[in-house]
């Protein structure tokens, strides 16, 4: 019978050691229960199969300035007052804020579940929206611009993910 013996790493990637296979599938699927991403909110809004209606979360400026075609303009700061008027508590709800190194989403995600809604971040904002290469509505109409390479792929395809 041969022994493997496993020795302490000293790669920064696995000084902590990947959890147990049950736990990291727990953590997963629980992980995909709160997060989508811009892709399958795209994939999903094209083909006419929203189940959910996103909600953009950042100021009226910020708004103006771009947003998701058919998406709800609730800021933060006013979701207590404003949720029931603007949201069905039966469909469920994807927010998003400027992008991944805001925590806009996650507050107003927060707000939301407090007020009974149940609620999906939408991973990367609506910076990844726009380097993917969706669309938006400005006050001056619609803008798209091309995939940033190095964030989505140059085909405009399926990113096999």
């Amino acid at each position: 019978m041969t022994t493997t013996t496993v020795t302490p790493s000293t790669s920064p990637v696995l000084a902590v050691p990947p959890a147990p296979p049950a736990d990291a599938a727990a953590y997963f699927a629980a992980r995909l229960a709160f997060h989508t991403d811009v892709a399958d909110v795209h994939t999903a809004l094209t083909a006419g199969a929203a189940d959910f209606v996103v909600v953009d979360s950042r100021s009226t400026q910020a708004w103006d300035q771009g947003h998701i075609p058919g998406a709800v303009h609730l800021p933060t700061a006013q979701i207590p007052q404003l949720a029931a008027e603007f949201l069905d508590p039966a469909v469920p709800v994807v927010v998003h804020c400027w992008g991944p190194g805001c925590d806009g989403a996650t507050r107003a995600a927060l707000a939301l579940a407090r007020l009974g809604y149940r609620v999906k971040e939408m991973l990367g904002g609506i910076e990844y929206w726009i380097r993917e290469g969706y669309a938006v509505e400005t006050w001056e109409g619609v803008r798209q611009l091309p995939p940033d390479p190095l964030t989505a792929p140059v085909d405009g395809g399926d990113c096999g993910c």
